[in-house]
């Protein structure tokens, strides 16, 4: 018996342990994974993959194990612990292996942060102690211990990541599905499809002109943006109701009313002219009486045969059945996507399920048919229509029925919703993206709405009449947009007030007005975090809504509190200073209602602290910084005749001598506070080389 235990652990030990450099295809089981502790090795496999391989530096003898695999309603729970017996410190390093998909993150609500926490690359935060995969819907967490996690390489399939553990009790926790079925995501299937991951970014009409929209009023707003905003990455116009007829049957949403003379191919046109993509909105409703009462087999019926009737929905259209399909759905969807429309907002979809599905569940069971799949039905329908290479958003509420079809959700109700993002956050670009409704550029709210909605890497949608785009209020969107795709820092949601209550979603039967489970606007959360990781260099921003927090320390944010930071407010463009371990970010200005600030570990040389271009002080358009010699040089992708500031920290002992650029005039060069500000302008937009020289 000795004998075979010995040649199991030598057959063990020949396995290659690097990775899933040969990553499986497997769908990922719902099972537990394969645990294998020898001698001072610890190696963790799950679906044909390893996923840690660690050594302990403690003999075995210095520790007792203990394990559990429990199963809770479909929910797999695979727990093992280490535990000194003598009282010293069990330390554990090693590497975690995931997909390309993978990141570091926090699974424990109870011991987490509750900033809002979003990561633009890998995170390096210290307040991460588990790593998700999304590609195979895992997680892997450690607790009762000391953690730190810091992501070493990126490639085609694998991410990997370094991990260094150290306490007297070490609890590892391996949950495979788990959004699918520790989240209860039925239809999360992310092995199937991908999350949009470019910047969506665009103006929608609606709380502009409401269903008054016509077609000048699109060609005014859309030629004006072009000039205000489209160099700097605002890419879709998108019409909402108020083009239409009466929004049942294809012709009539195809064929557009007065308000638009030249019709929908011709305002698409125009809108692909100015350099956008054009975005349109249709309704999940059907209105026309005669036509459902000559063709009832179209449509969800009563025990007598005739069509059902819902307040908002109208005639609700059945998606268990093919003709109604190709008759009701594809017609629409396929001209739009022919005569160039990338942007779909599909409205209505809550009422469909609620008022039409949900409550008319003795029509499917007659028909022995599944009633959400039957919804879903018309989603696929209309995504098999516009392609997998045009943007859909599903609105309004949640609707985790549709999840793996739509590529965003409208999470709450109408209005833009700032706490909102608190809500699902942990949803946000791994689920789908996540659409807080329409930014208004108001006094009030202008500033904190398209920061948070730019941090978090939401969907991005301006709504306002013409008029407000020629005033400096602008800014607040040009300075937040593109949006970069960003991951969030916990898989747990910050307020889980609304999603601890989405099972309740096959129960509704009425779409007016807010579910339970819908994101809502009040929320105790306020402070929003984003990690910009770039190869050259890893900063964090702090974005603060409110003043509830009057002192901000290091380690909450996931800082070393060891180290000395630079703490630049963007907004302002104040140097708040150099802190260790806490700083206090002082009253909000009544002029942004927000602040944002760039934090830096501080450097013994000139350093880049932020840039005027994007909220992310760099991140978005600085593709190269280093320091060499005795210059700091950069490149920059800059936009045409914008004037483009960089903000330089000069440490006592650097004598700044040269700036130089080539193409570029140079409009100011300034130091104040140890802070150099240089702001130079081009024709063109471009990359440029910049180098700042010192002596």
């Amino acid at each position: 018996m000795r004998k075979i235990i010995l040649l199991f652990i030598i057959f063990i030990n020949l396995i290659p342990v690097s990775g899933q450099k040969s990553i499986s295809n497997k769908i990922p089981p719902n099972g537990p994974a394969q645990l294998e502790i020898s001698g001072n090795k610890l190696i963790i496999r799950y679906n044909g993959n390893v996923i840690l391989n660690a050594d302990i530096s403690n003999e075995p003898s210095d520790y007792y194990f203990r394990e559990v695999k429990d199963e809770v309603n479909g929910a797999v729970h695979h727990s093992f612990t280490l535990t000194s017996n003598t009282g010293k410190e069990i330390k554990i390093t090693g590497n975690v292996f995931g997909s390309e998909q993978s990141f570091p993150c926090e699974e424990n609500r109870n011991i987490g942060s509750t900033f809002v926490r979003h990561s633009y690359g890998l995170s390096h935060s210290l307040l991460n102690s588990a790593i998700y995969d999304r590609k195979n819907d895992w997680s892997f967490s450690v607790e009762q211990a000391n953690v730190k996690i810091e992501p070493v390489s990126e490639a085609e399939n694998e991410n990997q990541f370094k991990i260094e553990i150290s306490g007297s009790e070490i609890c590892f926790l391996f949950k495979p599905r788990y959004y699918q079925k520790h989240r209860g995501l039925k239809f999360f299937e992310p092995w199937n499809y991908n999350v949009w991951d470019k910047s969506v970014a665009g103006w929608c009409s609606w709380f502009a002109f409401f269903k008054d929209v016509k077609e000048n009023d699109i060609k005014e707003i859309t030629d004006l943006l072009a000039e205000k905003l489209g160099s700097y990455g605002l890419e879709y116009i998108q019409i909402d109701d108020g083009y239409q007829q009466d929004g049942s049957l294809p012709e009539n949403w195809i064929n557009s009313n007065k308000q638009f003379p030249s019709g929908m191919d011709h305002i698409s046109k125009y809108i692909t002219g100015k350099g956008f993509k054009p975005g349109i909105w249709t309704y999940a409703s059907f209105h026309n009486k005669d036509f459902a009462l000559k063709n009832k087999s179209l449509f969800i019926t009563d025990d007598e045969g005739e069509p059902v009737k819902g307040r908002w929905v109208g005639y609700s259209m059945d998606g268990s059945n093919p003709a109604t399909i190709s008759t009701l759905i594809k017609p629409t969807y396929k001209h739009f996507k022919n005569t160039g429309w990338k942007y779909y907002k599909v409205d209505g979809l809550r009422h469909l399920m609620y008022e039409g599905y949900n409550s008319n569940t003795g029509y499917f069971q007659k028909k022995k048919t599944d009633r959400v799949e039957a919804f879903r039905n018309i989603a696929k329908a209309i995504r098999s229509e516009i392609g997998e290479d045009n943007f859909m958003l599903a609105c309004w509420g949640i609707r985790p029925e549709l999840i793996g079809i739509a590529d965003a959700c409208r999470i709450g109700d109408d209005g833009f919703g700032l706490r909102t993002l608190t809500q699902y956050n942990s949803f946000n670009n791994v689920v789908w993206r996540n659409d807080p409704d329409h930014i208004e550029l108001t006094e009030k709210a202008a500033y904190q709405s398209c920061m948070v909605t730019s941090m978090t890497g939401s969907l991005f949608m301006l709504t306002d009449k013409a008029p407000v785009y020629k005033t400096d209020i602008i800014e607040a969107a040009r300075q937040s947009i593109p949006v970069l795709f960003t991951k969030p820092g916990q898989i747990y949601d910050i307020d889980p007030s609304c999603s601890m209550y989405l099972d309740r979603v096959g129960s509704q039967l009425s779409g007016s007005g807010s579910r339970i489970f819908d994101a809502r606007y009040a929320s105790p959360y306020t402070h929003f975090i984003t990690e910009i990781n770039k190869p050259y260099e890893n900063w964090l921003l702090l974005g603060r809504t409110d003043e509830s927090r009057n002192k901000i320390s290091f380690a909450e944010i996931g800082l070393d509190k060891k180290k000395e930071y630079l703490v630049f407010e963007f907004w302002s463009k104040d140097f708040m200073g150099t802190f260790s371990d806490d700083f206090i970010p002082g009253e909000i200005d009544a002029k942004y209602n927000c602040q944002l600030f760039c934090i830096r570990e501080k450097q013994t040389v000139p350093q880049l602290i932020a840039t005027n271009r994007h909220i992310s002080c760099g991140g978005l358009e600085i593709e190269e910084l280093k320091w060499e010699g005795k210059s700091l040089n950069g490149i920059s992708s800059i936009v045409a005749k914008d004037k483009y500031s960089i903000y330089i920290y000069e440490p006592q002992g650097y004598g700044f001598k040269s700036f130089t650029c080539d193409g570029v005039e140079l409009i100011e060069n300034k130091i104040e506070n140890q802070i150099r500000k240089i702001t130079f302008r081009c024709d063109n937009q471009k990359s440029v080389n910049w180098n700042i020289h010192y002596q």
